[in-house]
């Protein structure tokens, strides 16, 4: 059942959990993220970047493809489909191609120009329907080229881009995207507790939600996070299932290089990931 992420997260914010964004990068993925969902009953969010979107052709492809194959499987848990770390432009050819949701980046511009382009297109989405999701504070790592350092976001912008009435906000509090390095220092919990203060109560979203561990995910959620972002960790996953099975030779018994055979691993392996998630978010039965 595709809807906007709005309610979704507000019904998160309330229940002390976070719905999980896993992020999408073809048929496998998509098809496993919606069964596993709709196997814990928990609501989700499909994430697509701006390099994946035009990996799979386009949003306008990615769009079609999500709404028939979440009527084909029958799905009945919400689902958002949302556009991760999107440019001013891309954020708005979203909206055109059908997505229920946007996450307009503005954390490279200085806070006026953020502010502006983020009223432009609060008021956009939300005469669509579409929510919205805004960012202060750049996230450290790499994302479709973006490179960030893992700036703490300021609590008084936060405040600023939080009062335009976007429906969730990220903010930076060291969290990166990829793989964390060993000399990663973790998150900074007062810097969130002193946004999710200046912020309202509104949603909060954790990027980079691959390798954080347990007891951090946990406390971010009891901070206000509602939303966490989950994409490298499933590539992981996919591409080490992946690797074993051609190592084994299964490809070359039978007929096992067929893509669906020589697929099939990797995408149990994504639902294996997604439910670990799900548990440790707390969603499940919270359709």
């Amino acid at each position: 059942m595709l809807v906007n992420a709005t309610n979704m997260l507000l019904k998160a914010r309330d229940g002390h959990y976070a719905v999980g964004q896993f992020n999408i990068n073809n048929l496998e993925w998509t098809k496993s993220i919606l069964l596993t969902a709709q196997e814990l009953n928990s609501p989700v969010i499909l994430g697509v970047s701006e390099g994946a979107g035009k990996y799979m052709t386009g949003f306008k492809t990615v769009a079609a493809m999500v709404k028939a194959m979440d009527e084909s499987l029958g799905i009945t848990v919400p689902v958002a489909l949302h556009l991760d770390h999107g440019t001013y432009e891309g954020a708005k050819a979203c909206v055109a191609a059908g997505f229920t949701s946007i996450m307009f980046d503005g954390s490279h511009y200085d806070i006026d120009e953020n502010v502006a382009k983020t009223t432009e297109l609060v008021a956009l989405a939300h005469d669509h329907g579409l929510s919205i999701e805004a960012e202060v504070g750049s996230i450290g790592g790499e994302e479709d080229g973006v490179v960030g350092m893992g700036e703490i976001a300021d609590p008084e912008q936060c405040a600023k881009i939080a009062g335009l009435g976007i429906d969730f906000l990220a903010a930076g509090i060291g969290n990166i995207h990829g793989k964390y390095p060993a000399n990663w220092k973790g998150l900074d919990f007062e810097a969130l507790d002193k946004i999710h203060g200046a912020t309202n109560n509104i949603p909060l979203v954790l990027h980079g939600g691959t390798g954080i561990p347990d007891d951090m995910i946990k406390k971010a959620i009891s901070l206000g996070v509602s939303k966490i972002n989950v994409n490298t960790e499933c590539q992981l996953s996919f591409a080490d299932a992946t690797r074993k099975y051609i190592e084994a030779g299964k490809d070359l018994q039978g007929k096992g290089y067929d893509p669906r055979k020589l697929l099939a691993p990797g995408a149990e392996a994504i639902k294996a990931t997604v439910r670990e998630k799900i548990a440790l978010f707390g969603s499940a039965n919270k359709a």
